[in-house]
């Protein structure tokens, strides 16, 4: 399987994939849940660990974020010590500027996204501004106004792209960290937000055609909201949702038996678990299971990682169906 090192660039950190996972705007007003101050004392406070002259370099860097001719260099320092600073998010947020330049940075790359000529210093320096955002949106302190800022949207474009070179590659696993970030918290706001847009068909889309990583964080995307509830009713709720999904997961489980991934697999088994869960898709998956998840197709990946051969048996117990030994 493909390593995420294989998609790190110099200087640049490999996304979280299941933890899990952006211009200048100096004259831009604050969004909603921002503050005038540079960098709030409470969020300092929260870190007592982090030695001080590390804190002076983070200060010192955020404020760079405002300058376009800093704002590169701090991008990436930020970046790599995000998971050293606990408190970066509140930091962040509440810097007067810092998300709008961060956004800023997204939207300056959307003209080299359609046509398709990405540079890898243009998606490097978006994914390290990506990587900022994924912290505010793991954040239980700055995660609902993250949401209620729209903030998601925004990377909605960057999932749209098809291209297979590195650079786009990147930046959607980079932007599919930022949305997996948000379903890892089990947060009912995070659910009905995505519900509302379109994540479930991008998530598909990539499901089926994107490289190993990207497939197994959208399909990690699509557990989270399958075990939830309200995602699972509203999946099941009309034929066409059911059967896309359905088909999609089909068409993984085909492409499984070519390339094997034990880790991809188990997300699949437990997307079929949870459907498994509801009724009416229960009866439907009795006639369109795949006869490889059945028949021990894969039993090698069930040594590999026991914990598949468990969701197996709930998926079996609950289509009442036998399953051979595996």
């Amino acid at each position: 399987m493909q390593s995420s090192s294989a998609l790190q660039r110099p200087g640049q950190q490999t996304p979280p994939v299941q933890q899990a996972g952006m211009q200048h705007v100096s004259q831009a007003k604050p969004m909603e849940g921002q503050g005038q101050q540079t960098i709030t004392p409470s969020a300092a406070n929260q870190i007592p660990s982090v030695p001080p002259e590390m804190m002076d370099k983070i200060y010192q860097w955020i404020v760079e974020l405002a300058s376009v001719s800093t704002r590169e260099n701090s991008l990436l320092e930020l970046s790599k010590k995000r998971e050293q600073v606990p408190g970066l998010a509140p930091m962040l947020w509440h810097s007067f500027g810092t998300i709008a330049a961060l956004l800023q940075e997204i939207v300056n790359i959307y003209p080299a996204i359609n046509p398709p000529n990405l540079t890898a210093h243009q998606s490097n320096r978006v994914c390290n501004a990506l990587a900022l955002l994924q912290c505010v949106a793991s954040h239980p302190e700055t995660r609902s106004a993250f949401l209620q800022a729209h903030i998601p949207l925004f990377l909605y474009p960057f999932l749209h792209t098809v291209s297979k070179t590195r650079p786009f590659e990147y930046l959607r696993l980079t932007s599919l960290g930022v949305i997996g970030a948000l379903v890892k918290t089990d947060d009912q706001q995070v659910i009905n937000f995505l519900l509302a847009t379109e994540i479930i068909p991008l998530c598909l889309r990539i499901m089926e055609s994107g490289s190993e990583l990207s497939k197994t964080v959208a399909t990690f995307i699509l557990q989270k909201i399958l075990y939830d509830e309200t995602g699972l009713s509203y999946i099941c709720q009309t034929y066409d949702r059911f059967s896309h999904v359905a088909m999609i997961l089909g068409k993984m489980v085909m492409q499984l038996t070519k390339d094997r991934s034990a880790r991809l697999l188990k997300h699949v088994i437990r997307c079929y678990h949870r459907l498994s869960d509801n009724p009416r898709a229960r009866e439907a998956l009795r006639q369109c299971l795949p006869d490889q998840v059945k028949d021990g197709t894969f039993a090698a990946c069930v040594r590999e990682d026991t914990s598949i051969k468990k969701w197996l048996n709930l998926l079996m117990s609950n289509l009442e169906q036998p399953m051979a030994n595996q």
